[in-house]
């Protein structure tokens, strides 16, 4: 069952637990994930927004926040595989990235931008690198630079479909007029982007796939298709060991398939979302921002339609807020321990594999 394998890394499962942020997998459910086998992933975005300082001192607050979770992480799950995800798109990004090499993460996973100058920055260290890409196009830049800059492959990439949660890879209208490519283009497309950087430094390099998987079923049909394993973050949501309010985990058991919608985001992209007070209120106009944390680059506090920040933070708290999610997460009817689902998942994989 098992095809992942990302240098020195091996995983029992080829199950990675997506990043979710903010406040959504902390130290909680990437170290339950890491203790069950899969790769559990710490989101790194604002992360320190429990700390006393943070609208003050937002760097370093964040910073602090991240070496605690990466060390309780640990704690939990001392012989897993841990990793964060950060925001290429983030303002403070350089000095995140740093602080959890400083910890010796071992994964770091970059969406949101291209992450050209990332292997400069793990240089030296045994981090593993996975940029997120959306296409094979992306995939191949990402591919060319890493070789004539830095003489390396990318450790992983991570594909991420059109059916995720939170920030997309897609353009509006390509989302709107649903004429994306599915998920098994995009992994083929990737797959022969990557093959010559393969064959150059001899090397595997695992591609994962993200964005609607949802079972077991899922997870045997992509391995079939060339995948090395899969990335999930609906799923781990609607866990015990998920650090979101209750609240926020019991919006996806009640969530309808009508509720799971299309969201304009500061980032630039859209974001998909469930349905609530706050992105209807938001159908209505802009949101002011009241106060900026200057935590994305490509945001302006005077022209965006709202504080991505609050939005994220109220959500996680179990107040009014935006709260992220994959086009599947209406299927979601439970709450059940990372063990359970990491048992169901891994039963129903294989079941898919044998017939």
């Amino acid at each position: 069952m098992n095809h992942l394998r990302i240098g020195n890394l091996v995983p029992k499962w080829p199950i990675i637990q997506g990043g979710m942020g903010i406040g959504i997998s902390l130290s909680s459910l990437a170290g339950a994930v890491a203790k069950e086998g899969g790769i559990g992933i710490i989101s790194g975005v604002q992360i320190g927004y429990r700390e006393e300082d943070f609208q003050k001192n937002n760097l370093e607050a964040n910073k602090r926040a991240m070496r605690e979770e990466i060390r309780k992480a640990r704690e939990i799950a001392p012989e897993g595989i841990i990793g964060v995800n950060l925001l290429a798109a983030m303002t403070t990004y350089d000095e995140l990235i740093l602080t959890a090499i400083e910890e010796g993460i071992d994964l770091i996973v970059t969406g949101a931008g291209l992450p050209l100058d990332l292997p400069k920055m793990v240089e030296g260290t045994e981090t593993k690198i996975a940029p997120v890409v959306s296409s094979g196009k992306a995939a191949r830049l990402i591919s060319k630079v890493y070789d004539k800059k830095f003489g390396i492959p990318a450790d992983m990439f991570i594909v991420e479909g059109p059916l995720a949660g939170g920030h997309l890879g897609f353009k509006k209208e390509v989302m709107e007029s649903e004429s994306y490519m599915d998920l098994e283009e995009i992994l083929k497309e990737v797959l022969e982007e990557i093959r010559p950087f393969e064959e150059k430094y001899e090397v595997k390099i695992p591609v994962v796939v993200a964005g609607g998987i949802f079972d077991g079923k899922d997870i045997a049909h992509y391995l079939k298709l060339g995948a090395s394993g899969v990335q999930m973050g609906t799923r781990f949501v609607a866990t015990e060991e998920c650090n979101a309010d209750l609240d926020f985990k019991m919006s996806y058991v009640h969530a309808r398939a009508e509720d799971i919608r299309l969201v304009k985001s500061p980032v630039g992209m859209p974001g998909r979302a469930i349905e609530n007070a706050f992105t209807r209120k938001l159908d209505q106009g802009n949101i002011p921002v009241k106060r900026c944390y200057n935590c994305l680059i490509p945001c302006d506090p005077r022209t965006t339609p709202y504080c991505i920040s609050d939005a994220l933070i109220h959500s996680a708290e179990g107040t009014e807020g935006l709260i992220f999610a994959g086009a599947n997460a209406y299927r979601v009817d439970e709450i059940l321990s990372v063990k359970e689902l990491m048992r169901k998942l891994v039963e129903e994989t294989k079941d898919h594999l044998d017939s």
